[in-house]
């Protein structure tokens, strides 16, 4: 695909819809007037910028459709620029300029100065990243379910029979320090397994969301969570 100039100028300023108009306006002119089409300012500037970029030859340019090497009279009614010449010259002069009808969606999204293999590569990171937060958080519900069970066994045992045997209470204490710990943990990426920042935080929600219930006092936990540490050697 090619362009004249001017129409590159006008597809470049987002004005497609108005290039009947304007070409009709400069009747074969290659250049706007300063006052001509003062709504749309930018023609003008890009399609200086285009005549500049050829007249120094950063802009390679064609006439019917074959590479001009050296040099070619921009009079010429079959002088046009190249797709892809266009594109390339964009990108290294005006890089943070991505016009949609050179740029697809996905490379005007791009950083200026990244590739798109290492866009795809960020792409690919992050999916990965999200699939180990979303099996840690697999893990932690686990966890979770396994404590609101052991929980429930005890509150249901005879007041006699709650006393737990020192292996119990060491499984306990590990169950609870190894929750602990992985609700305040961060993960190899440095994301955060949970939106708990500190132990007290933990604690406040537990008993915010479970009043009255035995064993979830704030001093309780208080006492539980340190010994749960200990007991993991923290």
């Amino acid at each position: 695909m090619t362009y004249r100039p001017i129409e590159a100028a006008i597809r470049w300023s987002g004005l497609t819809q108005s290039e009947a108009d304007i070409l009709e306006v400069l009747n074969g002119r290659r250049l706007p007037e300063a006052d001509e089409f003062p709504r749309w300012p930018k023609l003008r500037l890009n399609a200086e910028r285009i005549y500049d970029g050829i007249v120094n030859r950063e802009l390679r340019v064609a006439v019917n459709g074959v590479a001009v090497t050296n040099g070619a009279d921009i009079d010429d009614p079959d002088f046009t620029v190249r797709h892809l010449d266009l594109k390339a010259w964009i990108s290294r002069f005006y890089p943070q300029e991505r016009p949609p009808f050179l740029f697809s969606r996905l490379e005007r999204h791009t950083h200026p100065f990244m590739s798109l293999e290492a866009a795809q590569g960020l792409f690919l990171e992050r999916d990965a990243l999200r699939l180990r937060i979303g099996q840690r958080e697999q893990e932690v519900e686990r966890l979770r379910t396994q404590l609101r069970a052991n929980n429930a066994r005890v509150a249901l045992r005879p007041e006699a029979d709650n006393a737990l045997s020192a292996r119990g209470e060491a499984a306990h204490l590990n169950i609870i320090g190894a929750l602990v710990d992985l609700l305040l943990g961060l993960s190899p990426s440095g994301q955060p397994y949970s939106s708990f920042r500190t132990q007290e935080a933990i604690i406040t929600a537990l008993v915010a969301t479970h009043p009255g219930r035995l064993g979830l006092a704030e001093r309780t936990l208080e006492g539980k969570f340190a010994a749960a540490r200990r007991a993991l050697g923290k």
